[in-house]
């Protein structure tokens, strides 16, 4: 046993965990699509740590720049101008939709959409906030109160002003839907009513992961995010989308909104960004949102807001994303190799429900039996996960799904690689399935 390991287990806490029922996974090196641990075993990684390294372990180009802007300028508050803070903001709203053109910088997704959500309700004068129950939207106060996914049960005070929302997801419809123009009409619906049951004159903000991901990787039908547009404007109320999982590559284009017809008032982001490499998020402020604050002032701010460690490595991660073509190669990864994949995979396996996703962001959806789509326990989906790891592959599970999302930058030969463990490993969840 290492003394990384014993050291941690005597003085770290880990989130999201009962302490000693944990054993965690020593990791002593990561390049490229892999990660090695305190035995010098070798892992594929499919989960890109919390799905953030879009451009891989270790990537030279950014490793260089944090070292150089270490060796120039460690840190410098937020009152002060500093060149890779403004560097990054522009490369930022260069990448947002027409009519975005400031950026405030968070530590990461949860204080990005905190203050989203605090923009809001100072542009409008309103409090409530609409957001799907599934979803996840960060760990703060605020944030883990308008997440939807049960983790917010043991947080939820109900105090700060969320309301939450059946979104679309047709295969577990919560509308009895049978086709992808149903679920969008009445998804829309639902949200109609609950948006008159509540007083739309109340509400500050809708809240949506542009494509929810903890939640279970399920893109919006066609439509929905437009009808949503829709019933913001008709009410005055502002759309945010969270693009903290979805952005800067992962769903094969620079922000999944790209995918879709709709311009939201403010977007979110973290992870990819940067892929991690240093702790970084924010939020993208449409010009009319902004110049709310031309000369009142913005009552917020963080202490490492745009920390110049974390502005370089995201202006060095957006150059190489152009650069190297990463971007592109994520979204063929689905197209010819994720996509084709899952679905033979899926056809082999009685234990896989549904396959869904698009570029580097697929989720498989584990169940015991196809007909009732009946989750897979826990105890079916620990045996797959164990038997990837047994093989070499880094899963990220959640509830009763495996996601797929590996680096933006992996190759045809190591996607391929993983998903032939994955294959093999889910035997293990067809124990379970009837």
């Amino acid at each position: 046993m290492s003394t990384a390991y014993e050291l941690d287990r005597k003085h770290v806490f880990h989130s999201w965990s009962a302490q000693a029922e944990i054993t965690p996974m020593v990791i002593t090196a990561a390049r490229g699509s892999y990660v090695w641990d305190d035995e010098d075993r070798r892992y594929l990684d499919f989960s890109s740590q919390l799905v953030f390294t879009n451009i891989g372990h270790q990537h030279p180009r950014v490793v260089a720049a944090i070292k150089e802007q270490a060796d120039r300028l460690c840190t410098i508050a937020p009152a002060f101008a500093n060149e890779q803070r403004a560097q990054a903001a522009e490369l930022i709203s260069e990448i947002a939709p027409d009519g975005f053109t400031k950026v405030f910088f968070t530590n990461g997704g949860a204080d990005a959409n905190e203050h989203a959500v605090r923009m809001a309700r100072l542009q409008t004068g309103r409090f409530k906030v609409l957001t799907a129950y599934r979803s996840y939207h960060g760990g703060t106060q605020t944030a883990i109160n308008l997440t939807g996914d049960p983790r917010r049960f043991a947080n939820d005070t109900a105090t700060a002003g969320a309301v939450h929302f059946f979104g679309p997801f047709l295969y577990r419809s919560e509308f009895h839907a049978t086709t992808e123009e149903e679920e969008c009409e009445r998804a829309l619906a639902h949200l109609r009513r609950t948006l008159e049951a509540e007083g739309p004159q109340t509400i500050a903000a809708i809240l949506l992961e542009t494509i929810p991901g903890t939640a279970g990787i399920f893109a919006p039908p066609p439509g929905y995010l437009a009808g949503v547009r829709a019933l913001c404007d008709e009410h005055g109320i502002k759309l945010i989308l969270d693009e903290v999982m979805a952005g800067f590559g992962r769903a094969g284009t620079w922000l999944a909104l790209d995918r879709y017809d709709v311009r939201p008032d403010l977007i979110t982001f973290a992870k990819g960004v940067n892929s991690g490499y240093v702790p970084l998020g924010g939020v993208i402020i449409s010009d009319e949102i902004a110049a709310t604050f031309d000369h009142t002032p913005y009552p917020g701010g963080l202490t490492y807001s745009g920390h110049p460690l974390a502005c370089a490595a995201a202006v060095a991660t957006i150059h190489t994303m152009r650069d190297e073509g990463i971007v592109e190669n994520a979204d063929r990864l689905g197209r010819e190799i994720f996509g084709p994949g899952l679905a033979e995979i899926a056809e082999r396996h009685a234990c896989v429900g549904e396959v869904r996703g698009v570029g580097a962001f697929w989720a498989l959806d584990l169940v015991t039996a196809q007909d009732s789509r009946a989750m897979l326990p826990p105890a079916g989906v620990n045996d797959v996960v164990a038997a990837c790891k047994s093989a070499g592959l880094l899963p990220f599970s959640n509830t009763n799904r495996i996601h797929v999302v590996p680096p933006c930058t992996m190759s045809d030969d190591e996607a391929r690689e993983g998903l032939a463990i994955l294959d093999e490993a889910l035997k293990a969840g067809d124990v379970h399935a009837g």
